[in-house]
């Protein structure tokens, strides 16, 4: 078994025999930094909402996760801390591309929009408001940058790439699985507005969903109470820290030393009540 990704959130271990571990922790990372500091239970709820969310959609899709028995991995994760935040899974074959599925005229659609410009091949012929939804989502990838920033690009792009038949496929199935789990999510008042998935192919060639699943960090979660076109609703995420990183400019500051505890504190309840809210 060896460590092979350490990334902002997550551990990834190779037990080489097919299998991986995934471990989840509470770090926290904004603007492009690690922070200095962990929101207690972070990572607990990022995992339970993807093996939520993967036997939600399994009917739609095949998924990389074997299981989250801590008594089912190797005996270096039957610890305590390990509980909650691990899952084995299936090592795949990753498609190079992120897969962003967006139900709402928002972000950087919303500026294109604006400008009177097509957006990732996708133009729009009715008027829009800002945060308003969209009559069908929308698919638009990104390539994985091993270093620096992901790169946006068309459909077209990905489909020529990988072929017209994966390429249709991907885009097919994150269509299917964002509209099953966005009308689960909006009885249960939260709105998905947009998320990112990610594929990869098992040894035969069929295409799996992989790595984690409508979390508050791969998507944009609005509450529908709260939610109003022509606003810029809050999201169910790290919404405390990227607001008090800018109000004192540390926004992009690899040099921060700490963040308040209030902040912290905040911060882990809004992840809490997402687990809540979906997961009951």
């Amino acid at each position: 078994m060896k460590k092979i990704i350490s990334g902002k959130v997550r551990e990834v271990y190779d037990l080489e025999d097919g299998r991986m571990v995934i471990v989840t922790t509470d770090r926290i990372s904004a603007f492009d930094v690690i922070l200095p500091v962990e929101i207690p239970g972070k990572g607990k709820v990022l995992n339970a909402l993807s093996n939520f969310w993967f036997d939600l959609t399994k009917d739609i899709t095949k998924n990389h996760l074997i299981s989250n028995d801590l008594n089912e991995m190797p005996a270096e994760f039957q610890k305590p801390e390990f509980e909650g935040r691990t899952m084995l899974v299936k090592k795949l074959k990753m498609v190079p591309y992120e897969v962003i599925v967006r139900g709402y005229m928002f972000g950087s659609m919303y500026e294109a929009y604006k400008k009177g410009e097509a957006f990732l091949g996708h133009s729009f012929d009715k008027k829009y408001e800002q945060a308003q939804k969209l009559d069908e989502p929308i698919c638009t990838p990104s390539t994985k940058a091993k270093e620096g920033h992901d790169i946006n690009v068309t459909l077209e792009y990905m489909k020529n790439d990988l072929g017209e038949e994966l390429g249709s496929k991907i885009e097919k199935t994150a269509i299917a699985i964002f509209k099953k789990c966005y009308d689960y999510a909006f009885e249960r008042g939260i709105i998905i507005a947009d998320t990112k998935f990610e594929f990869g192919l098992d040894e035969n060639g069929e295409l799996i969903l992989a790595d984690e699943v409508l979390t508050p960090d791969s998507s944009r979660f609005w509450n529908k109470a709260e939610y109003k076109v022509g606003t810029s609703p809050a999201s169910y995420d790290k919404q405390f820290v990227r607001d008090w990183l800018k109000a004192n400019n540390l926004a992009g500051d690899p040099s921060i030393k700490t963040i308040p505890e209030d902040i912290v504190k905040k911060t882990a309840d809004l992840y809490a009540e997402c687990q809540k809210r979906i997961c009951g």
